[in-house]
């Protein structure tokens, strides 16, 4: 594979309050993602830094009767111990309040300008009389023109997402004096965006993004595109606009050039190692990857290309967008004890948890996010404890027991089974590299399950008792080692401080994929340590969030599809789309559960219906021979191949329903709040197809 150049950024933190989740959740998605592509050999180099101007800053700062430098410092220093508590690997950590910003900032808007792109328009602006100010847009409030949801600012609506003047608003206030403002004639300047609305349009064509993301920002170019205003009245804490006393740069106009200018400061210590032009200039080879959140969008896929555009430099390659983070299904908020700080997760859990629960969670898509606490600590235990930590745990403790903690040079089978585990690597990076974490680490723990199966199967604590199988014994838990070799380097980007811990225990230099190529062979391991702790979800819940303040909202779904007129096979009406519903369904009695017929059923045929997205054609043996077509909607979650063979639990004794892609005879169960979060409910070992379940 050829090396490529690769630029990555996460969007700025706002140096008014300390990190929450929700950033957390990009930064782990960008430095996930890094560190894979360095595991592929490629050149990337990560960037980031406080976005430190606006009207926001001066709130804060005057609220802590503090400058607004000071604060900036103090959040820096913040969000950087918070980032790096993490494991967030940024190359250069910068804020936009420096000279290389300023540099940066002053030599594009003179571009702009000489290109014609900037034109002045005398606008009305809400002037506060009792304070005799010009209000920027974070110094008003009121009701959304949009959606109509209140306390919202003068820029953007934190509901709805959508973007206007401050003017807009409905019944405004000044944050300072609470008086309703006042329409004043101002002059300011704007970047004549729909002078690229062409541009626009063909770059959205060619960028990679998720199709969501695309079709809002196709939406908003259909609509007509306006000039953007790019000042701001004093006072205001920015960089003062050249030539115009009193006025300063929007803040939005500065924050995104501030990955520019954290990229120039890491070129201006690095002694040459780093070449500005090389990224960002328009003849540029290298690629430029945006992490952003869903509510950021316009300015990144908008007026960031069509200003850098403008001022002749090259464009993103792609924008990787996410949804938000819920808590227990609700919006985090102060009032409801669910605003959970980064520093407060910090004191009291591993971050490896949080950055596997969020990338178990996380796709191609731009869907919201649920921290569920009481699943975030199953999945910690039962996957990183239970699966992956287990074979460690096991067959390191057996062979440091049994052999002198030397894995065994390995047999044909051994090599075998090894060679063939290799090609889950593939997809399982194929996976990560396409964004579809949620999917390589689903593909991960299949293969730890497959790991713990060949250890139950062969059964060497057993075994080892028979001198003539002593070295069979030997084998089996030498390859779970090597397994877990492979399993642990393909979770090395994700859990991090784990990774570090394995690779001393494995006694390996480095927990690189090119090193997989082979097995370790007649090689010496530490002896075994406990490498994680299972968590207690009590305490989970009682550390990071306030007492009482939320009750735990189950998911669940099952497996029978909605017969659907449309391709997407949505459900016909809301109450067939109950999944995540915290409302109860009416009683029943032990009579009407004893007429379910639940039974062990074993896979025979699993294939993808190409007419629907989320449907498979199944058929199972349910006993005695007879077979049953069933179709389940969770292609996105096992795409067909992965059920073969296996032993599920499903209703037999359900009507048939016609469908337009055949009859189902059946359902499959499962769990998970849907989509590519389907879980199989399958049967402990040893349960025979046609077994009823009471």
């Amino acid at each position: 594979m050829a090396q490529s150049t690769l630029l990555v950024t996460s969007a700025l933190p706002y140096a008014n309050g300390d990190i929450h989740l929700g950033y957390i959740l990009e930064a782990v998605q960008s430095d996930v993602w890094v560190r894979l592509q360095r595991q592929l050999g490629h050149k990337v180099t990560y960037v980031c830094g406080e976005d430190a101007h606006g009207a926001g800053v001066m709130l804060k700062a005057s609220e802590l009767g503090i400058s607004e430098v000071a604060l900036c410092e103090a959040m820096y220093k913040s969000h950087k111990t918070d980032l790096d508590g993490f494991g967030i690997g940024i190359d250069q950590y910068h804020t936009t309040h420096s000279d290389e910003n300023r540099h940066h900032v002053e030599r594009i808007y003179k571009r702009l300008k000489a290109a014609g792109a900037i034109i002045t328009q005398t606008k009305q602006q809400l002037f506060d009389p009792v304070k005799g100010m010009f209000l920027a847009d974070r110094f008003v409030k009121g009701s959304c023109p949009n959606c109509q949801a209140s306390d919202q600012y003068g820029d953007n609506c934190e509901n709805c997402g959508s973007t206007y003047e401050a003017s807009e608003l409905l019944e405004p206030r000044s944050v300072f004096s609470g008086t309703a403002p006042e329409l004043r004639s101002v002059k300011q300047l704007y970047f004549d965006l729909p002078r690229y609305q062409n541009f626009l349009e063909q770059w959205l064509e060619q960028n990679r993004m998720p199709s969501a993301v695309r079709n809002k920002l196709a939406e908003w170019l259909e609509q007509g595109i306006k000039p953007w205003d790019i000042s701001r009245e004093a006072p205001y804490f920015g960089f003062e606009i050249p030539g115009h006393k009193d006025k300063y740069f929007y803040v939005w106009l500065d924050a995104p050039i501030g990955y520019m200018a954290s990229y120039q400061a890491l070129c201006d210590r690095s002694d040459g190692e780093f070449d500005f032009d090389k990224i960002w200039s328009q003849s540029s080879t290298a690629e430029l990857y945006h992490f952003i959140g869903k509510d950021i969008i316009n300015f990144h896929g908008l007026f960031w290309p069509a200003m850098l555009h403008a001022a002749q430099h090259r464009l993103p390659t792609q924008l990787v967008v996410h949804g938000y983070v819920t808590i227990n299904g609700q919006k985090m908020s102060k009032s409801r004890g669910t605003f959970i700080l980064a520093r407060t997760y910090l004191e009291h859990f591993d971050p490896d948890f949080l950055r596997y629960y969020f990338c178990s969670k996380l796709s191609a898509s731009v869907d919201d996010i649920d921290l569920n606490l009481t699943e975030f600590a199953k999945k910690v235990n039962v996957d990183l404890v239970g699966k992956v930590v287990n074979i460690a745990s096991r067959c390191g403790k057996f062979i440091h027991q049994h052999f002198g903690g030397r894995i065994a040079e390995p047999n044909s089978e051994h090599l075998n089974l090894y060679q063939r585990s290799l090609s889950d690597v593939e997809a399982i990076s194929k996976a990560l590299q396409q964004f579809e974490y949620s999917k390589g680490c689903r593909l991960i723990m299949a293969l730890a399950d497959s790991a713990n199966r060949h250890i139950d199967e062969h059964k060497p604590w057993a075994t080892i008792k028979n001198p003539s199988q002593r070295e069979q014994a030997h084998q089996v838990v030498s390859l779970g080692m090597n397994l877990f070799r492979i399993i642990i380097t393909c979770l090395s980007p994700i859990t991090v401080n784990l990774a570090h811990r394995c690779q001393d225990f494995l006694n390996v230099p480095s927990l690189a994929l090119q090193a997989l190529t082979a097995p370790l062979a007649d090689h010496v391991i530490t002896p075994f340590d406990h490498l994680l702790q299972r968590l207690d979800p009590k305490a989970v819940t009682a550390k990071l969030l306030s007492s009482g303040a939320l009750m735990d909202q189950p998911t669940h779904t099952s497996s029978q599809p909605q017969e659907s007129n449309t391709s997407n096979d949505k459900p016909k009406s809301s109450s067939d789309a109950s999944v995540g519903s915290s409302s109860t369904k009416a009683e029943i009695k032990i009579d009407d559960f004893a007429k379910l017929d639940l039974r062990i059923v074993k896979v025979v045929s699993a294939e993808p219906v190409e007419a629907s997205d989320k449907l498979l054609k199944l058929t199972v043996d349910i006993g005695a021979g007879e077979q049953r077509t069933i179709f389940a909607g969770m292609k996105q979650a096992y795409p067909g191949e992965q059920l073969l063979g296996r032993q599920l639990l499903a209703l037999v004794n359900l009507k048939p329903r016609k469908m337009r892609f055949g009859t189902s005879e059946g359902m499959i169960l499962g769990a998970g709040p849907g989509g590519d979060e389907i879980f199989v409910l399958s049967p402990d070992e040893g349960a025979a197809a046609g077994m009823q379940v009471s």
